[in-house]
């Protein structure tokens, strides 16, 4: 299993580094010193599974670069965590606001950047995990409900088929193709998922 990417977005050196330093060794750590630089980073695959994102940077702000993000269909759901030196509530609410899952003021404190990236990271792939099920729930019971559609039309092709059998020396070929039946009805019935549909068949007949 691959480590989980982060991104760093900020335009100091020396931030980049300081945050690289803590993150490298438990995650492969990518670092942009623009907002443009880091649109097109993230956009690479595989993409970041957390963006740490400064605000104030020249040209393009924290804010516009996570609302640009939030613009992608497939980079929206990345978790962004501003780490910036604005302190103020107003500027934390904003970014809140904007989408982001975490603010954290510089300067930074280690202990607490490493836990609330891993806490980050974990929500994120326990979503991923459940979005991933979820879309395999879906995918089965499609398939299922194929099966049995093809599974009801096939019995009720060898029930017809039955029905106009003829016993011409005994006469008994109503009662031989109940028979047929009961015994088809026994056996699907034992095919897991297939006694539902067996039901709603024998409804119709």
């Amino acid at each position: 299993m691959r480590h989980s990417t982060i991104l760093i977005v900020d335009d100091e050196a020396a931030n980049l580094s300081i945050l690289s330093q803590l993150l490298k060794s438990n995650y492969t750590v990518h670092a942009a010193k623009d907002g443009e630089q880091a649109l097109r980073v993230a956009a690479r695959e595989p993409y970041p599974d957390l963006i740490l994102l400064d605000v104030v940077m020249p040209g393009m702000d924290g804010y516009t670069v996570l609302s640009r993000l939030r613009e992608m269909p497939e980079l929206d759901r990345i978790p962004v965590i501003f780490v910036t030196g604005l302190s103020d509530d107003v500027d934390e609410e904003r970014g809140l606001q904007l989408g982001a899952v975490d603010y954290i003021t510089k300067p930074v404190k280690p202990a607490v950047l490493l836990a609330r990236v891993a806490a980050h990271l974990e929500i994120k792939h326990s979503r991923d995990r459940l979005r991933d099920q979820n879309d395999w729930l879906e995918a089965e019971v499609a398939r299922r409900m194929e099966e049995n559609q093809v599974l009801e039309q096939v019995t009720l092709n060898v029930i017809l088929g039955l029905a106009e059998t003829r016993d011409s020396d005994t006469g008994n070929h109503i009662a031989r193709t109940q028979a047929y039946i009961a015994a088809l009805g026994e056996r699907l019935q034992t095919v897991p998922g297939y006694a539902e549909g067996l039901t709603g068949i024998c409804q119709r007949i």
